[in-house]
């Protein structure tokens, strides 16, 4: 088995999961906070449709500077829309599994590299920041996402297992 074969199943349960949460995104919403301190409702969904992209990032290039000297830094869009961000986040997902399918194994174990202004920020095995970096990062912000549902009444769907607003 290949390293792709075994980590797209794990990759299409995670994003079935995300994209089951995204769908609920209310438009009226979008700037609503928990907290002067978080982020909004439109920035963590934004944020999660963006994750998915970072696979084609990583698996077609080494490195990723996201302040470069003498640049903006890397920043979310801020979408207008729940549409606007379910189809970024379908568009990624597809990218995504695509090129993890395509991808030889030897392409996984070779080194990746997060920069800012050039200094090395993070240094991991391509798999790892799969891993990392877009499974796990997607699931930690859905499970913001799921929070700031549940305080806006907004029933919070089953993922892995029944919520207490739905059944599995």
């Amino acid at each position: 088995m290949t390293i792709a074969q075994s980590i797209l199943p794990e990759f299409e349960q995670e994003m079935a999961g995300t994209r089951k949460v995204l769908e609920r995104v209310p438009d009226d919403k979008l700037n609503w906070k928990a907290h002067e301190k978080s982020n909004s409702i439109g920035w963590v969904a934004g944020h999660l449709a963006e994750i998915p992209g970072w696979v084609e990032s990583t698996l077609t290039r080494d490195e990723w500077d996201i302040h470069p000297k003498g640049g903006e830094p890397y920043r979310t869009t801020m979408r207008e829309t729940a549409k606007e961000i379910l189809e970024e986040f379908d568009k990624n997902v597809a990218t995504a599994k695509k090129l993890i399918a395509e991808a030889p194994d030897e392409e996984f174990a070779k080194t990746w590299k997060l920069l800012a202004q050039g200094e090395t920020l993070i240094q991991l095995p391509k798999l790892a920041v799969i891993r990392t970096w877009v499974l796990n990062h997607s699931i930690h912000h859905r499970g913001h996402l799921c929070v700031y549902y549940r305080l806006n009444e907004i029933p919070v769907p089953a993922l892995y297992g029944p919520s207490a607003d739905e059944e599995a």
